[in-house]
């Protein structure tokens, strides 16, 4: 009754040292902010055998009779690369034919002899590394091949048969070192097919009855199915392949950059059609469309600032020779100083309306004529340019001749950044090249 009690106080305690060790459940975080699935269990079941890849020129039996053995785990991810198990198993281990010495160097065995032992239960605790996800075309590696090592701890019997007698050996523990290979290949999400080799090395020198004084070891060779705990929108930690993400990633970022690359081209065509739209003049007034509020006048109807018919037609005054004085060129330069535009449109702000009109009652006075040419800076795109000069140059001859200017003695052109006065290198040039020139003559 204690020997049972001892041995599940063991298992307990081997189930509760990898709970320690397993208790941080985000280590996704250090990778990316989305979150995987760490923890998953694990069942298999395969051949039990007393022949290893590590067998020397000699051991305890000369054959081995393959069994069943079954067993399962559970198992906590820490990185992509490591996770940490706990390991079970059970199944019993068969040799034929016990080793009787050496003959001329060589091993001798005996007939009739075999030996069975009973793996009542083990548990270990492994550390399992994944080599590589072999997987480029999803997040989700489809085969990982791994190694594992570790400690545990079991408890077995071993019957030893010698002709028709049976030597019956009680159940004993002892410690055993795990060590593995294999690989799990990916059938769905969070479900994997796990096949595997392991050799252990048992420190118990009786594991199969004969007491040599040496490491005794079985193989287990096994394939089994592993399903990831948790929300099944989550992929699975162990399958994490950083390349695939970063492929996938990239592939998003193109997209969007390809999406983003086609809206400016739409968004900049339509501008285009739109600007051709505002400047042409349909009916021919000399007033662009964006600033005629009287569209379709007849062919050559006279018209205002805003392309509305004059009511009275304006005299025809006969040519003179004009000349501009000094006076004059400061009152024109005061309105170019004063003037100020909405930023980066072509409303005129109120405070420049009393300089402009002393160059409107200028030019009725005087009747002289004047061109406006409109400037920017190389900030944004030429089309965009042209047509903020053009609007700004429009919007003062209009302001113009509504205070009784004569719209066509008023010359408004754009000319965008194509004529700069400074550097656009600089924020000082770059001002001075935003301007509206005034030339009377």
């Amino acid at each position: 009754m204690n020997t049972k009690i001892t041995k599940t106080a063991l298992v307990l305690s081997l189930i509760g040292l990898s709970s320690q060790l397993f208790a941080q459940d985000q280590p996704a975080n250090r990778f990316s902010e989305k979150t995987f699935r760490t923890w998953s269990v694990g069942a298999h079941a395969g051949v039990l055998s007393s022949n290893t890849i590590f067998n020397g020129n000699s051991r305890d039996f000369q054959a081995s009779k393959e069994t069943l053995g079954y067993g399962g785990y559970i198992k906590k991810q820490i990185f992509p690369a490591l996770g940490i198990q706990a390991d079970f198993l059970a199944g019993k281990v068969e040799g034929l034919r016990a080793f009787s010495g050496l003959v001329g160097g060589n091993p001798t065995y005996a007939n009739n002899t075999s030996f069975e032992t009973k793996l009542e239960w083990s548990a270990a605790l492994t550390a399992v590394y994944n080599l590589a996800n072999i997987s480029i075309n999803k997040e989700n590696a489809i085969l990982t091949p791994y190694l594992k090592a570790g400690a545990g701890y079991l408890s077995a019997s071993a019957d030893v048969t010698t002709g028709s007698t049976v030597n019956a050996q009680p159940y004993k523990d002892g410690y055993f070192i795990p060590v593995g290979a294999g690989f799990k290949l990916g059938i769905a999400k969070g479900i994997n097919l796990d096949f595997g080799y392991d050799v252990n090395f048992v420190k118990r020198g009786d594991f199969d009855g004969y007491n040599t004084g040496k490491f005794d070891k079985f193989s287990y060779g096994h394939a089994g199915l592993e399903f990831a705990l948790g929300s099944k929108e989550k992929p699975q930690l162990q399958n994490y392949s950083s390349l695939a993400n970063l492929r996938n990633e990239t592939a998003a970022e193109s997209a969007e950059l390809r999406r983003a690359l086609s809206t400016a081209e739409q968004n900049a065509e339509r501008d285009r059609a739109q600007y051709a739209k505002d400047m042409g003049d349909e009916d021919n007034d000399g007033v662009a469309n964006k600033f005629d509020k009287c569209p379709g006048t007849k062919s050559g109807t006279v018209v205002d600032g805003s392309g509305c018919p004059i009511k009275v037609q304006r005299e025809i005054i006969k040519e003179t020779k004009v000349v501009v004085t000094e006076a004059d060129r400061r009152v024109v330069d005061e309105a170019i100083k004063n003037l100020e535009f909405d930023l980066g449109k072509a409303t005129i702000r109120p405070t420049s309306y009393a300089t402009l009109n002393k160059v409107a009652e200028l030019l009725v006075a005087k009747n002289f004529s004047l061109k406006l040419a409109g400037h920017t800076d190389n900030t944004g795109s030429m089309a965009l340019n042209l047509r903020l000069s053009k609007e700004r140059a429009e919007a003062i001859k209009a302001y113009l001749v509504s205070q009784g200017a004569n719209a066509s003695r008023v010359e408004a052109t754009g000319y965008g950044p194509n004529q700069p006065i400074a550097s656009n290198k600089t924020a000082e040039g770059r001002q001075k090249n935003r301007r509206v020139e005034f030339t009377l003559y």
